[in-house]
Parts: structure tokens; C-alpha cells; sequence
């Protein structure tokens, strides 16, 4: 069932002809002019900004990821935090060795090793930023917030919780992971906190902008470092 809307009066003052006149022959009667009911809007923005990288295991290795500022408001408090999220969903593809000049007399240690991802991002198709209404599509647990969104056939999830605990869950395709520094207890705090401030649970919004250039492949040395990205 979905959550009653807040109730907002506003009060206004109009003249009431009907109304007896003071001792002065002055109108003193106010009358409500304006009701309106509303429900407040809390705001999550994924942005093209990049703003520092994450360590996630994928397909078994340990690999850096880039992460991009996503902020997070509401139209009551209109305070606003920061936190970073990722946007690429990477797939292994395949190992290659390079071999120096040197590996010929059995120096092995100048061989190059790159190990190449696949990158499989969502996107904003045609426009330059794509909005969701994720409201409906929570699930919080003791440790762990995440909403989910579907779009042409596509099941989404935005993840918030212990990144080292984190799995694609089966039959989702693409993934954002919050980034907090606190294990996602900080995101997850700051929405509960505004989910009680507004006192109805209110509309979650997700708003994500196109960047102007995607990663297509990732090249990491065995260290799981980015040696070199590939754009579409």
C-alpha cells in the first residue's frame, strides 16, 4: 500500500464579507485559503565526474575500478552529500604474455603479463541523463541497502553494503556499488535519516548522467593496476 501523502496547510488571510464588524467597523475574521497535500522527494544523482578508484574482485582476481561522485539530497533539509559509486561492470576475457627480448636467455622477469575485462556499463540510451523512480524497489537488511530498477528488460542494482561481501545477485545484468569508506553504513544512515526527518516514506528518485566517454576494455598488470582503458 503506498504511504499517505503529508498533509500542508498553508494559511492564508482573505476578507469574509459575511462577517460582523468589530467595534472599529474593521474586518477581523482569517480564513484558510489554501490546502494542498504533498510528499517529499529524496534525490540520488549519478554523475559523469570522476573521483577515485575501489578494489573489486571480479571473476576471481582483484582488480581496480573507477568509481564517480554520486550526491544525495532531499527537497525538505535540501542538504546534500557526497559519496562515490562505480559505474562499469567488468567480465575477464582473456590473459596475454608479452615476451621481452631478454626472455630468449631465460630472463623471465622482463615478460609483460596483461590480463583484458570487458566492460558492460549502463548507459543513457538517447538523452543525456536518464531518471528512475526506485521508491518501491528497497530492500534493507542489518548491514546492506539495495534498490533495484529495471529498464528494457534489464534488472539493475545499486548496492550498498560491505563491498567484500558484495555478488551480482543471478539474473542481474548491471551494477552500481556505493562507496562510503564505512562498509555502505554511512550511505545507508544518511537515507534512513532522511526517510525519518520527512516522516512518510518518501519518493526515491535516481537520476544518471550519460558520460561522454565509456571504457569498452580494461588492461590490468598482475597486479590488478589499469595499465590502459580502451573507449568505445
Amino acid at each position: 500500500m503506498s504511504p499517505l501523502p503529508e498533509l500542508n496547510l498553508n494559511l492564508g488571510m482573505s476578507k469574509d464579507n459575511s462577517s460582523s464588524l468589530d467595534k472599529q467597523g474593521k474586518e477581523a475574521i482569517m480564513v484558510r485559503t489554501d490546502s494542498a497535500f504533498r510528499k517529499h522527494m529524496i534525490s540520488l544523482i549519478i554523475s559523469d565526474q570522476e573521483a577515485g578508484t575501489i578494489t573489486l574482485k571480479v571473476d576471481g582476481k582483484e582488480i581496480e575500478v573507477p568509481t564517480y561522485k554520486m550526491t544525495v539530497t532531499d527537497d525538505k533539509t535540501e542538504e546534500t552529500q557526497s559519496y562515490q559509486v562505480t559505474r562499469d561492470m567488468l567480465r575477464f576475457v582473456e590473459t596475454k604474455n608479452k615476451k621481452s627480448l631478454l626472455s630468449f636467455f631465460g630472463f623471465k622477469k622482463f615478460d609483460k603479463t596483461s590480463h583484458f575485462y570487458e566492460n558492460i556499463p549502463f548507459e543513457p540510451k538517447r538523452d543525456d541523463m536518464e531518471t528512475f523512480d526506485i521508491s518501491a524497489y528497497r530492500k534493507l537488511s542489518h548491514d546492506t541497502l539495495v534498490y533495484r530498477l529495471e529498464k528494457n528488460g534489464k534488472k539493475i542494482v545499486i548496492y550498498a553494503g560491505e563491498i567484500s561481501k558484495f555478488s551480482k545477485p543471478e539474473g542481474v545484468e548491471q551494477y552500481f556499488i556505493v562507496v562510503d569508506h564505512d562498509d555502505g553504513k554511512s550511505f545507508t544512515g544518511d537515507i534512513l535519516y532522511r526517510e525519518k526527518f520527512l516522516k512518510l516514506t518518501p519518493k526515491v528518485e535516481l537520476r544518471i548522467i550519460k558520460r561522454k566517454q565509456v571504457p569498452k576494455n580494461f588492461e590490468y598488470d598482475n597486479k590488478g593496476n589499469i595499465k590502459k582503458l580502451v573507449y568505445l
